[in-house]
């Protein structure tokens, strides 16, 4: 058992920290203020070829696992850019791993070079506002008129449809009262067609460059060749980007968390109260070395997990429990970094209250802590269902 980085896995840190460099603190909070999709950024990730990372070699990607995926959105996360980077290319890294699993080699070829290449971005469509987490009970319908669907329904909560050309998108091809179980779902991956779709983005509390969005799709044709894989079995197709999502948002989250006990313990050192540095003090010292350990905690689980998937191994437990325990372990990081700035930590010049509003995004998404722990109480634990 090798708890190493790689040579390789080094190699990547070390190359994701300089791309991240010229994007300091002060860029992020600017984004903070004014908003406005990172674009400079973007390309940056892209002309650098880490868009592809977990990407066939073959479709221009890089070939690697979600291990090394995971431990570039944890760079990024921990160099100061948090979730405001990370959801900047967090779709383009596992969004489209149904595609790579399930779709055609024709499909691959037209749907994986240019997202590798930054030259498309796209959105993950499948939250709906009357459904929330009952993916099983979606209700926008794609009925099949010829070679096309047409698509009619809302999504809530999609990250960066502002910016996408191409989205991913679960509808029902069969309505949902004649189906059981997880039949009469499709997936999608087509052009995100404005005559066709209403955005209307939601004024949030943070991450305010990455935009989050409400849709509204009227009468959105989709071609056939657009489906990927076989009619009604989408919800089957997306699973397989749901556990590495998982995985990236709780590397993402160990990241925000070190990035912010980092500023808690520099300011620990520097700041003087009668007479000494207040890092002298245990009330200081403890809740921050607690914090170490409940993010090495969570870091593990992460490894584990990403070591699981790229083995091809059943790893939904551990990509469950590593989400949980990550967003848990950031937001208390994020909330001590706080304190232990007292005041100015409530000033937004000390970066802190950014990433404390960051913190709970991984404790919402992509699902509640609460179902987490009903899916490790009924599958792991062999409790009965309890909704």
């Amino acid at each position: 058992m090798d708890f190493a980085l790689t040579s390789e896995q080094e190699q990547i840190r070390d190359a994701i920290e300089r791309v991240c460099a010229p994007f300091d603190a002060d860029y992020w909070l600017r984004k903070d203020r004014d908003g406005g999709f990172p674009e400079d950024f973007h390309r940056a990730l892209a002309e650098s070829g880490w868009l592809g990372i977990a990407m066939p070699e073959e479709f221009g990607g890089a070939g690697l696992g979600i291990s090394e995926a995971a431990l570039m959105m944890h760079t990024i996360s921990a160099t100061g850019a948090g979730l405001s980077g990370a959801s900047a290319v967090h779709m383009n890294i596992f969004g489209l791993h149904p595609v790579v699993v399930f779709g055609t080699h024709e499909q691959k070829q037209r749907m994986l070079p240019p997202l590798i290449s930054g030259r498309d971005k796209a959105c993950f469509a499948v939250t709906e506002p009357n459904t929330g987490l009952n993916t099983l009970k979606l209700r926008s319908l794609a009925k099949r008129e010829g070679g096309h669907y047409v698509v009619h329904g809302q999504k809530v909560f999609i990250s960066t449809a502002q910016e996408a050309s191409k989205m991913l998108l679960l509808a029902r091809t069969k309505p949902v009262e004649e189906c059981k179980g997880t039949e009469g779902l499709s997936l999608f991956y087509t052009d995100f067609d404005r005559s066709r779709i209403e955005v209307r983005e939601i004024d949030k509390m943070g991450r305010k460059c990455v935009d989050t969005n409400q849709l509204f799709i009227d009468g959105l044709r989709v071609p056939v060749e657009d489906r990927i894989g076989e009619e009604g079995r989408g919800f089957e197709y997306i699973l397989h980007g749901m556990n590495p999502e998982r995985i990236l948002i709780a590397a993402e989250a160990v990241g925000l968390g070190r990035a912010a006990l980092a500023r808690a313990a520099d300011y620990a050192n520097e700041r003087e109260v009668f007479g000494r540095p207040i890092g002298k003090n245990q009330a200081i010292q403890h809740p921050l070395a607690e914090s170490w350990m409940e993010l090495e905690a969570a870091h593990l689980m992460v490894q584990k997990a990403a070591w699981l998937y790229d083995q091809g191994k059943p790893c939904g437990a551990e990509a469950n429990s590593a989400k949980f325990l990550a967003a848990e372990a950031s937001y208390r990081a994020c909330e001590r970094a706080i304190f232990t700035h007292g005041g100015m930590g409530y000033a937004r010049e000390f970066h802190v209250e950014r990433y404390l509003r960051e913190s709970w995004i991984p404790r919402l998404a992509p699902v509640s802590p609460q179902l987490i722990l009903c899916f490790i109480a009924e599958k792991v634990l062999g409790l009965p269902k309890s909704y």
